[in-house]
């Protein structure tokens, strides 16, 4: 007689159960199909201001995950889940880890800002912190570039972010600078007109900003000379252009005679007596 009045209050109480069972099943059912759509109806409102892959699918993510987690939580509710209680202590426990894991936490938080502004893309020539190279990767936690020499750097994001960085890609213009020693008894005028002519021809240099050569200090052996000039490259190889300056300038010099002497030393000779 208990066993079967047991079982009657299980199956009377489970009776009562079920509607909200069912709710629950079918709130939480019903977030994961609309999640996926609500998801990638931001992510295509998102396409239109922001063009990084990354940080698209992150928005997708982001989204879905946001939307699951509000449903599941209403469908608890449902089944009269203690949900205030679960939120406590999922807030504890989340600071606990958050606090262990802060160092990630913020190279995901830089990544974040990183892809938001978007201050280098891909293939983009840059200078990060101690690091000077190519862009191969841009991702929530790290950066990934490739030195001029070979070498492959992974940076934090939270490093990169923090320093300044130096991007040589996304300016069409960039300025190039040559120092030239000239013998003193050299025609200072006569030479800065002829070095300044000889970089106006060569192809890759641009007209404007006008290329300027200046007298810039005394040297021990030399008269230092600045050449400033400007090379467009989305047209032309910046280092390419830059060598063949060098060369013109060398070729000029032989060919008018204009002394650009090695450093020179002057060695007294003392004879001591005996």
């Amino acid at each position: 007689m208990d066993i079967q009045q047991a079982f009657q209050n299980w199956f009377t109480s489970f009776v009562e159960f079920l509607p909200k069972l069912l709710a629950g099943i079918v709130i939480f059912l019903i977030t994961l199909v609309v999640s996926s759509f609500v998801a990638k109806w931001v992510k295509k409102i998102a396409k239109k201001k922001i063009s990084t892959k990354e940080i698209l699918q992150l928005i997708f993510v982001l989204t879905r995950w946001s939307l699951i987690i509000i449903g599941t939580i209403i469908a608890l509710a449902q089944v009269d889940f203690d949900v205030t209680g679960f939120i406590a202590g999922l807030g504890v426990a989340g600071f606990t880890i958050g606090f262990a894991l802060q160092d990630l936490a913020k190279n995901f938080i830089s990544g974040l800002l990183l892809l938001y502004r978007q201050p280098f893309n891909l293939e983009d020539a840059v200078t990060l912190g101690d690091y000077t190279g190519t862009v191969k990767e841009i991702n929530v936690r790290d950066t990934v570039i490739e030195t001029f020499s070979g070498e492959k750097v992974i940076l934090p994001n939270q490093t990169v972010f923090e320093n300044a960085i130096f991007n040589y890609t996304q300016t069409a213009k960039r300025r190039q600078s040559l120092s030239i020693g000239l013998g003193y008894e050299e025609d200072v005028g006569s030479a800065i007109q002829i070095f300044l002519d000889v970089i106006k021809n060569v192809p890759g240099v641009e007209a404007e900003p006008k290329p300027t050569v200046r007298a810039e200090g005394l040297g021990d052996s030399t008269l230092i000379l600045s050449a400033l000039y400007w090379i467009d490259q989305t047209k032309n190889d910046y280092f390419s252009v830059h060598s063949d300056v060098i060369t013109a300038i060398k070729e000029a010099s032989e060919k008018h005679n204009i002394n650009l002497p090695y450093p020179i030393q002057t060695v007294r000779l003392q004879k001591m007596d005996e």
